[in-house]
């Protein structure tokens, strides 16, 4: 399978329950390396705006954190799961066009194909990272259990995958934070 970006010279696929905080680490990440080293990129991107374009919706209020997206999830979760039945790399292969930075942060990786897909296509520069968080914590954010979303399989797609390469402890204890991030980071550095 071709990659359809550039070659990158390390992609880390972040993985997490909701509001487990999986956007704050990647952001985070971004600011540290630079804009122009490190490209987050979101799968959920081209799902949404393909989706909102199919049923004639407001794509920008279906990337924000708010109840208008909300409403939307769980048809956006059956269509999505329609188009990787269809062709598993479907949203992969969006993500990475013209993409021409070195780092890759893919902040939403939820499914084994996902996984697979940019092993397959960019083999040992791939790395998974796993960002977890209490319940209380995930609460503490605005998680609520919802069931058809939270027990689906894009938020249970990776629960049984084993080993990740990384884990990040978001449970609020911002020192811990840092200090993970601060070695990951360093790591991400070894490999430029």
């Amino acid at each position: 399978m071709a990659p359809l970006g550039g070659a990158p010279r390390l992609v880390l696929l972040f993985s997490g329950k909701r509001k487990s905080g999986k956007d704050f680490v990647t952001e985070a990440l971004q600011s540290r390396l630079g804009a122009d080293m490190c490209a987050v990129l979101r799968l959920s991107g081209p799902l949404k705006e393909q989706y909102a374009q199919e049923h004639g919706l407001d794509f920008q209020r279906l990337l924000d954190a708010s109840t208008y997206k909300e409403s939307f999830r769980r048809d956006m979760i059956r269509w999505g799961e329609e188009k990787r039945q269809a062709d598993p790399g479907f949203f992969c292969k969006k993500i990475v066009e013209a993409v021409s930075q070195p780092v890759w942060l893919v902040s939403d990786t939820r499914r084994v194909s996902d996984i697979q897909w940019f092993r397959e296509a960019y083999g040992a520069v791939t790395q998974t990272v796993r960002v977890v968080a209490t319940e209380q914590s995930r609460q503490q954010r605005g998680w609520v259990f919802t069931p058809g979303v939270d027990d689906a399989e894009s938020e249970c797609g990776l629960d049984n995958v084993g080993a990740f390469d990384w884990v990040i402890e978001n449970h609020g204890d911002e020192q811990r934070l840092e200090e993970q991030l601060e070695h990951l980071i360093e790591f991400v550095r070894s490999r430029l």
